[in-house]
C-alpha cells in the first residue's frame, strides 16, 4: 500500500524494482562475500588512508556491473549516452537505495551514477574531443571523476575561491589547491574550478571556469586524505594543483562562465541528498520499528510503551513530509522549474529529520544501538556529514528567505 497519492510512472516503479534485484546480487552480495575487507576499517584503508587496490577493483566492478545492467547511467541524458530518465527517477533510485542497503552494504553509492562521480548532465558540455576520449570508459564504469570546487578559503562562498587558471598558448596552466573532493583518491578525472579572469571573478561576474583534469596529469597531486569520524582512512582529499597543463578540449562549457557548471552540480547533490537523508530515515525507522516487536521489558514487548512509540510516530510523520517535499522538488525540476526555494526546503528538512529519526532507532535499541554491527551510529555520521555538503543547512535557509522576501511565497 502507497501513502502517496499521485503515481509514480510505470517505467521507474519498474526500474526500482529491478534495482532491487541487481542491488542484491551486485551490493550486498558483495558485502557479505568480503565482510571483513569492507566492513573493517583496518582493512578497507591502506597506511596512506586511501581504500586499498582490492576495494577499489570492488568499487570499480560494481560500477562496471551497473553500467552492463543499465542502471548506472539511466539518469545521464541520452545525448551522453544514458537512458534519459529526468530527476524524478534519480530521486526515487537513490532513496530506494539507501533504504534497502543501509550504510553498511556502502558500495551502493556506486550502483548509480553520482553527478559528481561520475556521468551525468554535468558533463553535456564538454568538448567533442573529450567526448569521444573520456565519456565511453566513464560511461561504462571503467573511471571515474571527482568535482574540485571547494577551497580550504571557499566553502560555503564557492565563488571565493582562489585556483587560477592562467593562459598558456591556447591552452592554461591550473594551480591552485582543492579540499573536500570526495572520490579523487580513486578518481581517473577531476572537474577543476579555477579563475580565468581574476577582475571579473572578484566582482562576481563569472570569470570562473571548469576543466576536466586528468588525475595524473603532471602537477595534480592528492597531498593528504581526510580521515573523519576516527575512521582511520576516507575517500575525501586536499588536492593541491601545481603549474598544471590542460588543452583547449579540457574546457568545459563556456570560458569564464563555468560557475553554472559548479552551481547545476550542487543542485544535483541537493536532489541526491535529499533521496540519501529519506533512505535512511526510513531505513533506521524499520530497524527500530522490528526491534519493538521483538525485544520484551517487564514482561511485555516494549512497542506496548507509548514513551518508545510515539518517538518513532514522530519521525514517521516527519518523514513522510520530507519523502514528499524531495519528490515535489524533482518533479518541478522536471517540469522546467527553477525550484529554488523548494530544493532548498527539501534537502535541508530531509537531513534534520534524518538525524532525528536515526537518534531515535538508538535510542530505541539503547545500548544495543551505538554497536558497529547495526550501523545506526554510522549512518548518523553518514548524514551529519550531509547537513555541510552540497549547501549547509544555514545556507538553505538564506536562500529560502531570499527567495520568500523576493516574492516566492507560494508554499
Amino acid at each position: 500500500m502507497s501513502t502517496i497519492a499521485f503515481d509514480i510512472p510505470d517505467d521507474i516503479r519498474a526500474l526500482c524494482d529491478g534495482l532491487t534485484g541487481f542491488l542484491k546480487a551486485e551490493v550486498i552480495a558483495r558485502h557479505d562475500r568480503h565482510h571483513e575487507l569492507l566492513g573493517n576499517s583496518r582493512r578497507t584503508y591502506g597506511e596512506d588512508g586511501c581504500y586499498v587496490p582490492e576495494v577499489i577493483e570492488l568499487i570499480r566492478e560494481v560500477r562496471m556491473a551497473a553500467s552492463k545492467a543499465g542502471y548506472y547511467n539511466m539518469c545521464v541524458p541520452e545525448d551522453l549516452g544514458g537512458s534519459g530518465f529526468g530527476l524524478l527517477a534519480y530521486y526515487v533510485a537513490w532513496e530506494h537505495a539507501f533504504r534497502l542497503c543501509g550504510p553498511h552494504n556502502w558500495l551502493t553509492v556506486f550502483a548509480i551514477s553520482h553527478w559528481a562521480f561520475g556521468p551525468s548532465r554535468v558533463l553535456e558540455r564538454v568538448t567533442p574531443q573529450a567526448r569521444e576520449e573520456i565519456l565511453g570508459d566513464m560511461l561504462a564504469g571503467r573511471t571515474s571523476m571527482c568535482f574540485g570546487l571547494s577551497e580550504p578559503g571557499a566553502g560555503s562562498d564557492a565563488a571565493a575561491l582562489q585556483s587560477r587558471a592562467v593562459a598558456d598558448g591556447d591552452g592554461w596552466r591550473i594551480s591552485g589547491r582543492k579540499i573536500w573532493t570526495t572520490n579523487s583518491p580513486i578518481a581517473d578525472y577531476c572537474m577543476v574550478f579555477a579563475q580565468t579572469d581574476p577582475e571579473r571573478a572578484a566582482a562576481r561576474k563569472g570569470g570562473i571556469s571548469a576543466f576536466l583534469v586528468p588525475t595524473g596529469s603532471p602537477g595534480f597531486e592528492i597531498e593528504s586524505i581526510i580521515r573523519m569520524h576516527g575512521c582511520v582512512g576516507g575517500n575525501e582529499a586536499q588536492v593541491v594543483l601545481e603549474d598544471v597543463r590542460v588543452e583547449p578540449h579540457q574546457l568545459v562549457g563556456d570560458l569564464h562562465e563555468g560557475f553554472r557548471t559548479a552551481v547545476y552540480g550542487v543542485s544535483l547533490g541537493r536532489i541526491y541528498n535529499s533521496a540519501r537523508s529519506v533512505g535512511l530515515a526510513r531505513w533506521s525507522l524499520d530497524l527500530a520499528l522490528d526491534y519493538t516487536g521483538d525485544r520484551q521489558a517487564f514482561g511485555r514487548p516494549i512497542a506496548e510503551y507509548q514513551g518508545v512509540t510515539f518517538p518513532l510516530a514522530e519521525s514517521a510523520m516527519q518523514v513522510h513530509a520530507a519523502h514528499l517535499m524531495g519528490l515535489n522538488a524533482a518533479m518541478l525540476l522536471d517540469r522546467g522549474e527553477p525550484a529554488i526555494k523548494e530544493l532548498s526546503m527539501a534537502k535541508a528538512f530531509s537531513v534534520e529529520v534524518c538525524a532525528r529519526a536515526i537518534d531515535r532507532a538508538i535510542q530505541t535499541h539503547g545500548a544495543m544501538g551505538f554497536t558497529n554491527e547495526l550501523g545506526l551510529t554510522e549512518a548518523y555520521n553518514v548524514v551529519r556529514s550531509v547537513n555541510v555538503a552540497d549547501g549547509t543547512n544555514e545556507i538553505l535557509r538564506r536562500t529560502i528567505v531570499h527567495r520568500l522576501l523576493g516574492g516566492d511565497r507560494e508554499l
